[in-house]
């Protein structure tokens, strides 16, 4: 990568759009046509980009591990469009228990024609953060072809609301409380007015009713214990049909071996204790059984992976919408403060 040390730099990149870089608090930062690195400590960052280039361009933004920041956006010829959104930078940048990656800020740019214009990365003063604590199906997936929700969901964020992902694959309520990098250290970092969104059920598969129950309520009190708002999520659906077309009441509906029914606890935890609850789990079932047994594979990693439980980016994209809906119509983000088309 070239290194950019003076306040604004423009860099001559060949045949690529012309890129200008705007380092936050005089931190270096490294770009490419395709990438910028900025060195930023852990924190939550507002990022202003100028797209567009003299020939007509469609940019989109991803950074840290795989997430997408800034959804598809086409300029005409000429045209400059400024957007912005704000990200949250932290260590280890995916996963909770997963390797460190890089320290500071990387961005990188995507689309079948990007161009950046100009780019200036500044601490974020007043974010809200939306802290997720979750399995392999919200967390911010490391590799290629796997996306969870929680990883898409930033691109419907506007500047002002960031999203936290402390994800993790493999966690059950049991686990997640267990592990001191996972519910402590989201715990610690807790402020007034932050949203906490739970979805835990996927690998809770031995874990009794009243012990499942117990442990949503610890999250639910320690979010609160902290001025935090908790929400209950339900857990996405996995794709395993009956021969009628419906979803299979036990594997596909999450309920356990036990005969515990995850969803149905997480909604009674909420209605008991006045939490907000996103029945993604309602919400998933209505759209895979809508869609049937073929069509409804490109939402998951059947095709490449015979997967029927981990989502494809496209079916991470499509529930990380349904997310965001869920959280305009509670009331719980201010509909300026999302993308909605």
């Amino acid at each position: 990568m070239r290194r950019f040390s003076s306040v604004v730099l423009v860099a001559a990149l060949g045949a690529v759009p012309v890129l200008t870089a705007v380092p936050a608090r005089a931190a270096d930062a490294n770009c490419t046509a395709t990438a910028c690195h900025f060195d930023v400590p852990p924190g939550t960052y507002d990022v202003k980009v100028l797209l567009g280039g003299e020939a007509a361009s469609s940019t989109s933004i991803t950074g840290e591990t795989r997430r997408s920041l800034l959804p598809e956006t086409a300029t005409e010829a000429g045209e400059r469009v400024a957007r912005s959104f704000t990200v949250n930078v932290r260590t280890p940048e995916g996963e909770p228990t997963g390797p460190a990656g890089t320290p500071g800020l990387d961005l990188q740019l995507g689309g079948p024609a990007p161009a950046l214009a100009d780019i200036k990365v500044t601490p974020a003063r007043h974010a809200r953060r939306i802290f997720l604590v979750g399995d392999s199906t919200v967390c911010d997936q490391p590799g290629d072809p796997y996306s969870g929700w929680g990883q898409q969901l930033p691109q419907y964020l506007r500047k002002g609301l960031s999203v936290a992902n402390y994800a993790d694959s493999g966690e059950s309520t049991v686990s997640y409380l267990a592990d001191a990098r996972l519910w402590a250290t989201v715990r610690s970092q807790i402020r007034r007015g932050d949203l906490v969104l739970i979805q835990l059920a996927h690998n809770d598969k031995t874990t009794d009713e009243a012990t499942y129950r117990a442990n949503l309520e610890t999250l639910v009190a320690g979010a609160r214990d902290k001025g935090g708002e908790p929400v209950l999520v339900t857990p996405v659906v996995r794709r395993w049909f009956n021969s009628d077309g419906t979803l299979n009441n036990g594997t596909a509906l999450l309920v356990n071996g036990l005969g515990v029914d995850h969803p149905a606890v997480v909604r009674s935890v909420a209605a008991a204790h006045d939490v907000p609850l996103i029945d993604l789990t309602a919400k998933t079932k209505a759209l895979v059984e809508s869609l049937g047994v073929e069509a409804s594979k490109a939402l998951y990693l059947y095709n490449e992976k015979r997967d029927n439980t981990h989502t494809s980016e496209h079916g991470a994209t499509t529930y990380a919408g349904l997310v965001r809906d869920e959280l305009v119509a509670r009331h719980l983000v201010p509909e300026r403060l999302m993308r909605m088309g």
